[in-house]
């Protein structure tokens, strides 16, 4: 039996069965990694935020673009592609709502009086176009990988000094700087000077380095969201204040029904809200850890006069991440405090509800125990009425007999008035009792 590539084989031509994804999860500690770099280089990096149907067109369009190159393409289904196309090199990865190109082409070390990134990015940019633009550009990092050099570069002339973040990193074997603003292409400019990387901690750097400028960006993401969350948020609060004040004072179930009407169209709007920035905050904070991680990796190490980037991030990229926590809290806590004051609402509801239950109770009852009166005195008359037909009956009878002679041929002459006088209590009695035990009959014990 022959097995499958992430099967165990037990010799013989025999395997151990693997799980179907057993080779999926063994290759994707590998699916990323780092490539050498050799100083000096030069690397346009741009992101591209995609959804299912614009990431097929993403691996689509590279596929396009290497065949009309005659070189090897990305599978069908693959998450990333490397080619090298005549000293250049593109990378393409795709992720899970962003697609990214990364670029390196060879460079000349700057000599002295020039200046890194030159030529400019622009003129560099023109192979971006040649693969079609999947989504909506998020990103896009000119970085280039110079040599250290006696001379320092003169970093206020490519960069905001105001924004300048730079510092030593990698035990020292290089300098990373940036203002973390896009230059008149577009372009964040990232300057990593190497002072003595080999080429594999070369290629490390740069790809945690162009890593951090991505997640930075999709961290941001998340402040958009909770600006546009904000007021209504504010409005939905100042809304609950109001109805749990007017719950004070308000008395009736109209009212309170109203009220809990109310509430519940307050909450299904924020509850709209909070699934509609679900994803986006918890990818805000997922990537928010992954710059985080990646700057501890590089070990910054401060230059006098100027923040790291850990510093920079930390001033002005933390408040906007605190943001959107805090848009995230308040919604928790508007729900949680929705929730309890419709309970409330509907708490008052349910009581005034029973009490109303229990008036229209009390009144069919008030109406049962007279038509039970009523019933009693219409039995009353109806024993006397009965009583008055069955005497008359002993009446008739009996003055049948005595006007027949009957009664006298038989030797018991019969005087009808005496028995039909006899005969009335004996009437009454029984029509009474038989009309009482019917009563008891059908479960009348009062």
């Amino acid at each position: 039996m022959s097995g499958g590539p992430a099967d165990i084989g037990i010799g013989e031509g025999r395997a151990i069965a693997a799980h179907p994804k057993r080779a999926a999860l063994l290759s994707e500690l590998h699916a990323r990694p780092f490539f050498p770099a050799a100083t000096p280089r030069r690397f346009l990096h741009v992101a591209y935020l995609t959804d299912p149907l614009e990431a097929q067109a993403a691996r689509s369009g590279v596929a396009a673009f290497c065949a009309a190159r005659a070189v090897a393409a990305p599978a069908g289904g693959a998450k990333h592609h490397r080619v090298e196309l005549g000293g250049a090199t593109l990378r393409w990865e795709s992720h899970a709502e962003f697609a990214t190109y990364t670029w390196d082409f060879p460079s000349a070390a700057p000599g002295p009086g020039d200046l890194p990134f030159h030529p400019a990015a622009a003129m560099l940019a023109g192979v971006l176009g040649e693969i079609p633009q999947p989504g909506p550009l998020l990103v896009a990092v000119d970085l280039h990988l110079v040599p250290d050099t006696a001379e320092d570069v003169p970093l206020a002339a490519l960069f905001d000094r105001a924004s300048l973040a730079r510092s030593d990193v990698t035990d020292g074997a290089a300098e990373i700087a940036t203002d973390f603003k896009p230059d008149p292409a577009g372009f964040v400019r990232i300057l990593v000077r190497d002072r003595g990387l080999d080429k594999d901690a070369a290629g490390a750097l740069v790809q945690r380095v162009l890593e951090i400028e991505t997640y930075r960006l999709l961290a941001l993401l998340g402040l958009p969201e909770a600006q546009r969350l904000a007021p209504d948020i504010a409005r939905i609060e100042a809304q609950l204040a109001q109805v749990t004040d007017a719950m004070r004072q308000s008395e009736g179930l109209a009212a309170n029904s109203r009220m809990l009407d109310d509430l519940v169209a307050v909450s299904a709007e924020l509850e709209a809200g909070a699934a509609a920035s679900l994803f986006r905050f918890g990818a805000s904070r997922a990537y928010e850890e992954i710059v985080r991680l990646r700057l501890a990796t590089i070990r910054e190490v401060a230059v006098p006069g100027f923040p790291t980037w850990q510093q920079f991030l930390d001033r002005r990229m933390a408040p906007a991440m605190r943001t959107c926590a805090a848009i995230e809290q308040r919604q928790a806590n508007v729900s949680g405090k929705l929730a309890r004051a419709a309970d409330l609402l509907r708490t008052r509801v349910d009581v005034e509800v029973e009490q109303q239950n229990r008036d229209l109770l009390a009144s069919m009852n008030e109406r049962t125990r007279l038509q039970l009166r009523l019933q009693r005195t219409v039995e009353g008359l109806s024993v006397a009425a009965i009583s008055y037909y069955v005497a008359s009956l002993v009446h008739l009878l009996a003055d049948g007999l005595h006007e027949s002679g009957l009664d006298s041929r038989a030797g018991f002459p019969v005087d009808p008035g005496l028995v039909t006088a006899l005969a009335v209590p004996v009437a009454v009695l029984a029509v009474w009792g038989m009309v009482r035990r019917i009563r008891r009959a059908h479960g009348d014990h009062e």
